[in-house]
């Protein structure tokens, strides 16, 4: 007996140096592919343009437009002014400045020129350097020109909406109303300027757990985790034999065989693109990569549900026969759907290259996503696979709820088109998180906050926590039923 607790304690050791070695890769890398994500964020402070409902004056030489307004903007980067033409040709130079107010210095400064402007033309300032110094400071945006009457323009103004702490003044005079302009800008992200910190902190905690798990283990107090990987391990010939059955099944007298894990994909992403671009006229951009993402990772999702779903019935007589842990069963399920999945991304690159995406180094991070999808999938297909023993319509609810749950996520629509009152609906679902985080890395080229890593993280392993300990507690009583 010694001898065997000896034995899995030294077994321990490649498992726990590879999980310390994964855990310092992913650190270092995420630093690197997160880019500027990963320490700042888009302001919650910005100011968001107002409906234009008239013009404030027409901007002659003497005449000024004045806005003073206290942004609460950790790094101020634009400063933008909606214009108005009066719907005719004119001529000059208009100055755009934005001032501090507590020494008149000029932050940023346009000179713009008059014949330009159209009607609801948006004339944008940008600082060569985000500006750090002037949160919760009163600033003034002031507007001049050299044209004469006219031949002016006139910047645009809300009369109805007065926000607080904002004054305009047309030529000295206050008045009520607002300017049309905007203002963006950055905050700091506490986890980017504590990153190493954190991290530091996260290895040690690991380190704790990874000692604890080998303590216990050499005294012959086995955990869930190592109890895992020994099985693992010591069944991984019948896992392989198992995906290896599921991958040849499905492909069985089938003439283009494997081809279709690579063709499907891209002929539902052809009907759905004609259907959405040209009889919908979804003008979302990059909509067949857009799209394609959607359909593999569903499709991923929907099959690798389905397989877990009937895995312990549709073993019935192996399970009666050889001693095997259970739950390896819905695992070879999601494992060969993953397979599928690994074949389905190579038509997203192709597609991707075709449509002319740019690859940018955060698409590397979709990965991370299309993990915790993969173990989601786990563990809603564990706690399937153990209602189904006990219920057997769970295979028509699920057929049903699957249905619901892919027109519940923006596969093929934009989730601008959901009314407010239904985004609920988006909040709550798993699968929007990591279609959303994987189009973001993928098609804007950016890295999601760090917190959303978490987020989807944390979701991923509650549905696994939840499907593993359904599955456990019930997989005694398994027999009783098949």
């Amino acid at each position: 007996m010694r001898g065997q607790e000896k034995t899995a304690a030294i077994n321990l050791r490649k498992p726990i140096l590879f999980t310390i070695g994964v855990y310092i890769l992913a650190i270092v890398l995420f630093y690197f592919l997160a880019g500027e994500q990963l320490h700042f964020r888009k302001s919650r402070g910005d100011i968001e343009l107002l409906q234009a409902e008239s013009g404030t004056v027409e901007l002659v030489q003497g005449s000024s437009v004045e806005q003073i307004f206290v942004p609460k903007i950790q790094r101020l980067k634009t400063c933008s002014v909606q214009w108005g033409s009066y719907m005719r040709s004119n001529a000059g130079i208009a100055t755009i400045e934005l001032l501090d107010t507590r020494n008149s210095s000029v932050l940023m400064r346009r000179q713009v020129d008059v014949s330009t402007i159209t009607e609801g033309t948006m004339i944008e300032l940008a600082a060569d350097d985000p500006i750090e110094t002037v949160y919760g400071v009163p600033l003034m945006l002031r507007i001049t020109a050299d044209s004469v009457a006219g031949t002016a323009a006139s910047p645009l103004m809300s009369v109805s909406v007065q926000r607080e702490g904002e004054t305009l003044l047309l030529n000295g005079v206050k008045k009520e109303g607002t300017l049309c302009f905007s203002v963006s800008g950055e905050d700091y992200i506490w986890t980017g300027l504590h990153y190493w910190e954190i991290t530091a902190v996260g290895g040690a905690l690991l380190l704790i757990c990874c000692g604890i798990v080998a303590y216990r283990a050499n005294k012959g107090k086995r955990s869930y985790i190592v109890n895992a990987l020994v099985a693992v391990q010591k069944y991984r010939f019948l896992i392989r034999q198992l995906v290896s059955r599921d991958f040849k099944t499905k492909y069985k007298r089938s003439v283009l065989g494997v081809l279709w894990s690579f063709l499907n994909p891209l002929l539902m992403m052809s009907v759905q693109y004609f259907v959405f671009s040209t009889i919908f006229k979804t003008d979302i951009p990059n909509y067949p990569v857009y799209l394609l993402i959607g359909i593999i990772s569903f499709n991923f999702f929907s099959e690798a549900c389905g397989m877990a779903l009937t895995s312990i019935l549709g073993n019935a007589a192996l399970i009666t026969k050889v001693y095997m842990p259970k739950y390896i069963y819905p695992l070879t399920k999601v494992i060969s759907s993953v397979v599928n999945l690994a074949i389905s991304l190579i038509p997203l690159v192709l597609v991707m290259v075709f449509t002319g995406v740019q690859f940018e180094k955060s698409a590397i991070l979709s990965v991370f996503f299309l993990v915790c999808l993969i173990i989601f999938s786990l563990g809603l297909g564990m706690l399937l696979s153990a209602a189904m023993v006990f219920f057997r319509d769970t295979q028509f609810l699920w057929g049903v709820f699957s249905m619901l749950w892919m027109y519940a996520t923006p596969i093929f629509y934009p989730e601008t088109i959901l009314p407010e009152n239904f985004r609920f609906i988006l909040e709550v679902n798993p699968l929007y998180h990591f279609l959303k985080y994987m189009r973001m890395c993928i098609l804007e080229g950016i890295s999601p906050e760090p917190m959303m890593y978490v987020q989807s993280l944390l979701m991923a392993l509650a549905m696994l926590l939840v499907g593993a300990l359904v599955f456990r507690k019930s997989q005694d009583r398994f027999v009783l039923h098949l």
